[in-house]
């Protein structure tokens, strides 16, 4: 199989430093190992609420070209509306999320949808919370709480991308050995780092979907 990759970062800073990039470049790296041929890069600087990105289109003409699939990291690099998700999903042009191998459509779908949804409720509870304090007279220099509750969020929204790439039979196996699993994809820790049986105990704690793991 052949791939396109594509990557996102929010500033020119990131791109610079690497932060986030190389991250990025780690999961597709490991990804292609056991997988295909990569036939290019691309890489665009902006925020993933932005639908317009002159590399991505680029990286979509040589994929439809080469009968290629378009290869991200991860979901959240690639976009933050649904509705660009849903599109990209549906054109002629495969999308493969390494590190989410094999979720289905609807999964990425309803994975898009969550995340979409909880950054929508905290900024919606950001912008009452600096809206009442103001109106208190309380000055707003401070965003610890503000970045908790992102922070929650996005941990949340990893911990499903996490249950995505459990083995079939994972209820089957110990933590030890589902980490053990998750390393040898080269999948990695929100963090950046290897899994260990509490690592993966915790993420299985964190969130249940329903219909799977009630």
């Amino acid at each position: 199989m052949k791939f396109v990759a594509y990557y996102r970062v929010s500033t020119k800073r990131q791109r610079r430093s690497g932060l986030g990039l190389d991250s990025q470049r780690a999961t597709i790296e490991a990804f292609l190992k056991n997988e295909g041929e990569l036939l290019a890069e691309f890489t665009d600087v902006t925020s993933g609420k932005r639908d317009e990105r002159a590399e991505l289109n680029k990286a979509i003409k040589l994929a439809r070209s080469a009968g290629a699939k378009l290869l991200i990291a991860k979901l959240d690099r690639f976009s933050r509306r649904v509705s660009f998700i849903a599109r990209m999903m549906e054109s002629d042009v495969g999308l493969t999320i390494a590190e989410m191998p094999n979720a289905t459509e609807f999964q990425l779908h309803i994975f898009a949808a969550l995340a979409q949804e909880e950054r929508r409720l905290i900024s919606e509870r950001t912008r009452k919370a600096l809206t009442q304090a103001k109106s208190k007279g309380v000055r707003l220099g401070t965003y610890g709480r503000i970045l908790a509750e992102r922070n929650k969020a996005d941990a949340s929204c990893f911990a499903r991308q996490i249950f995505c790439s459990l083995p079939e039979h994972w209820r089957e196996m110990s933590y030890y050995s589902l980490a053990k699993a998750l390393n040898s994809r080269g999948l990695k820790t929100r963090s950046g780092g290897r899994f260990y049986p509490q690592t993966v105990k915790n993420y299985i704690s964190r969130f249940t979907p329903p219909d799977r793991f009630e």
